[in-house]
């Protein structure tokens, strides 16, 4: 198990799955995740971070009445900034809520975190050098028109992160960010809407360290995540597919490159414009998180912002490539494949061609 890991997990509904308090032994597809006191885990476009032992799940924490603003030209269904919310699991099972650990700051409307602004997709890491929990998020202004990078510090998991600031990196609209930390505790940071960008972080973690690169990803649309599995990294992201997206991804050498495209990890999802990834290994099991949208929920049922959590295996094949993820209804309440099974597998995208990514080096 990687000792920093964390989960790109890109749902603004609720969780597909539930857990009755601590008594929770598995998944049941359907139906509401609860944490351990009991309530429905919220946590909306969240990240999570292996920490001594623990993961601690960040994500948005929704309160209030869900509104489509009357200049919306798109289904950007907002409620108010209330803040980042933190759970803690030893088993990813059962959540322990730790409260908001990032506030909406309420008396001061012209701040980055106002009730009135957006906050989305935290993501945090622990930096050993300092001792310190660096967040960074998604910050923007009710029309999406900001599009900044947040920076967030604490001295504990579980907060309180004192907000530092935003800004967008090279005076591009910075949204979806990830962060990776390599072995050798090296951060970096990629994000992109359209394009994607890569850059490498500071020892401290709360600024860039050098030229920001463009990997032109083929078909790239959003939401990177990066992961390493013995020597190869992997760039998984939100890919155009025929109308709608789909998942595929690139692996490199070393998180310089050259990077080269796989092809479609994952098809378009049921009942949504989008898909977004997140891979993590958990007691040597792969897993692949996205999201559809086919729940109903208290009467709603699923849209392009009502989005359900969704997980299914992950298998490697012996040359490092990922095989073809089937989304299913049964996820992870099924048994894996065999070995066997798993190279039977076989990727319907059959004109995907593999290529290597070109690079474009922004001077700093």
């Amino acid at each position: 198990m990687a000792k920093l890991l964390l989960l790109f997990v890109i749902c603004v509904g609720l969780l597909p799955v539930a857990v009755q308090a601590q008594e929770n032994t598995e998944f049941i597809p359907g139906e509401v995740w609860k944490d351990t006191d009991g309530n429905p885990i919220n946590a909306h476009g969240g990240g999570l971070l292996y920490h001594n032992g623990t993961y601690y799940w960040y994500g948005e924490y929704k309160k209030g009445k869900t509104v489509l603003p009357e200049w919306a030209t798109w289904e950007c269904y907002r409620t108010d900034v209330t803040g980042v919310g933190c759970y803690s699991s030893k088993d990813l099972l059962n959540w322990k809520f730790e409260g908001i650990v990032l506030p909406a700051v309420k008396n001061d409307p012209d701040h980055d975190l106002h009730p009135s602004k957006v906050l989305e997709r935290p993501k945090v890491v622990y930096n050993k050098k300092t001792g310190k929990f660096v967040m960074w998020a998604h910050v923007e202004s009710a029309d999406y028109s900001k599009a900044c990078a947040g920076v967030a510090v604490s001295d504990s998991p579980v907060g309180p992160f004192i907000y530092q600031g935003s800004f967008r990196p090279n005076n591009a609209m910075s949204r979806d960010q990830t962060v990776f930390v390599d072995d050798d505790g090296t951060p970096w940071m990629s994000w992109g809407n359209g394009t994607c960008f890569l850059v490498k972080l500071k020892p401290n973690m709360t600024e860039l360290d050098g030229n920001i690169e463009i990997l032109k990803m083929p078909k790239f649309v959003e939401g990177p995540w990066i992961h390493k599995r013995e020597n190869l990294y992997y760039l998984t992201y939100a890919s155009m597919g025929k109308g709608r997206e789909t998942i595929s991804y690139a692996t490199a050498p070393s998180m310089e490159g050259p990077w080269t495209y796989r092809g479609v990890l994952t098809g378009m999802a049921e009942n949504s414009f989008t898909i977004h990834p997140g891979i993590i290994e958990f007691k040597g099991q792969n897993y692949l998180f996205y999201h559809n949208a086919i729940l109903t929920i208290d009467g709603k049922s699923g849209a392009t912002g009502r989005r359900s959590v969704c997980v299914d295996y992950l298998y490697y094949l012996p040359d490092g490539r990922m095989a073809y993820v089937e989304q299913t209804k049964e996820g992870i309440t099924v048994k894996p494949k065999t070995a066997a099974e798993v190279a039977e597998i076989v990727n319907p995208y059959t004109d995907e061609k593999e290529v290597v990514v070109e690079k474009e080096v922004i001077a700093d």
